[in-house]
């Protein structure tokens, strides 16, 4: 990130609580009832902080994890600014010509973003349409047609509805760009520009949201936004901080009993690996371990991804394994224990996938299984992570298993 840009950051305490209200913030009476009726009265830090500059009409650079709280730091005032303006008069075709636009990278995160918009925007009286792929292309241009005020968009199906005819982004009011740093990793910075690129001229603000700010973000910052504010929440060692962890060293023979055991203890258990394929051979093991398990990756329909994370999520299944990219920006309520089945590539993807839980301010267990050549690199990321754990080695029958949130391993001794 650059120097300006770094010294323009406004970073929060460390808290996920704030005494402010949203009326307090400038949010509408409508959206306040709203707001109010599903229980949520004080905003997160990364709300507080970015509300009321995103009200004024500034560009916004918000840096904070997933899980604090963003959705609503960028979609009260797209909404609400969006309700108080008249939507211009364009004459012929029947594109879409929406005035906000969420682009973000995966479905999964799409729909969890819809699911939080629509209600707010009927209370306003705007349209909120998500698109994205895996999903019925001609059923998506059928609801386009019916007009929308703000669409929720993944970057591949927005383009392929641009190309078709179907979606004009050319008088956006408000972009915002959530996940940002997800995009990049993904390699979407592409079609994001082709955003950027066609609204240039078209007076409006834009709201950009990610854990990092550096790299292909920061050269985009430069680029497209215009004199944005900076705020920031909870940094990496923060987060860590609010996590158990465990580097648990296993034998072959036994990992997946060790994954089992655990996935017991627990009421919800999120487990990471790293291939399509190595999920699907997981959640087999598991349940012939008696552990009821589904996966979430690429290679599944859209219809099965929905329903393994709507049974995750409420109280049908207790263990999902997922790899990264499916499991990228996804909002999960409560997850218990999120487990490293297969190592993370480096400390940046140990933090993403352990982000997972510990989210909102509350605790979390993050166990990392290990075999004997994974040890060297689980230590490089401690490092990264200035994280001072012992690597522990353990069998399925070791009883610290059944209550990894209060065991200190320190007390047990280390392999290395």
């Amino acid at each position: 990130m650059s120097s300006k840009a770094a010294e323009s950051f406004a970073p929060s305490e460390d808290s996920y609580t704030t005494n402010k209200t949203f009326a307090d913030l400038g949010v509408s009476h409508e959206l306040v009832a709203v707001l109010n009726a599903q229980g949520i009265t004080t905003a997160f830090p990364i709300q507080a902080l970015t509300i009321a500059d995103a009200l004024a009409g500034r560009d916004v650079c918000g840096k904070a994890k997933t899980g604090s709280g963003k959705t609503l730091g960028f979609g009260l005032p797209m909404l609400q600014r969006i309700a108080a303006t008249d939507a211009p008069k364009v004459e012929g075709g029947h594109a879409a010509r929406p005035r906000g636009l969420v682009l973000l990278p995966t479905r999964e995160l799409a729909v969890q973003v819809y699911e939080v918009l629509k209600p707010l925007g009927a209370a306003l009286g705007l349209r909120v349409t998500s698109v994205y792929g895996g999903a019925d292309i001609e059923r998506q241009i059928k609801s386009l047609r019916k007009g929308s005020d703000v669409i929720i968009a993944t970057p591949g199906r927005l383009i392929d509805l641009g190309d078709r005819g179907e979606l004009n982004v050319e008088s956006l009011d408000v972009l915002v760009l959530d996940e940002a740093d997800r995009m990049a990793d993904m390699g979407f910075m592409p079609q994001v520009e082709w955003v950027l690129r066609r609204i240039a001229q078209h007076p409006h603000q834009t709201l950009l949201f990610s854990a990092t700010l550096d790299g292909a973000i920061d050269r985009l910052v430069s680029r497209y936004l215009t004199n944005p504010v900076f705020h920031e929440v909870a940094s990496d060692s923060q987060m860590v901080s609010r996590m158990v962890h465990h580097f648990l060293q296993v034998h072959q023979m036994d990992r997946i009993k060790v994954a089992a055991t655990i996935c017991r203890s627990f009421d919800k258990t999120l487990i990471f690996c790293r291939t399509k394929r190595g999920a699907d051979r997981l959640v087999e093991q598991l349940q012939k371990e008696g552990v009821r398990a589904e996966a979430i990756h690429g290679d599944l329909r859209q219809s099965q991804r929905e329903k393994a994370l709507a049974d995750f999520q409420g109280e049908k299944l207790p263990v999902l394994v997922a790899t990264d990219v499916a499991a990228r920006g996804l909002h999960i309520e409560a997850v218990d224990c999120v487990m490293h089945y297969d190592p993370p590539e480096d400390h940046k993807a140990y933090l993403h996938r352990s982000g997972r839980t510990a989210r909102a301010g509350s605790t979390g267990v993050v166990v990392s299984l290990l075999l004997w050549n994974q040890a060297i690199d689980a230590e490089v990321i401690m490092r990264r992570l200035n994280l001072k754990r012992p690597i522990v080695e353990v069998f399925s029958n070791n009883p610290h298993l059944n209550d990894l949130a209060n065991w200190d391993p320190t007390l047990e001794g280390s392999v290395r």
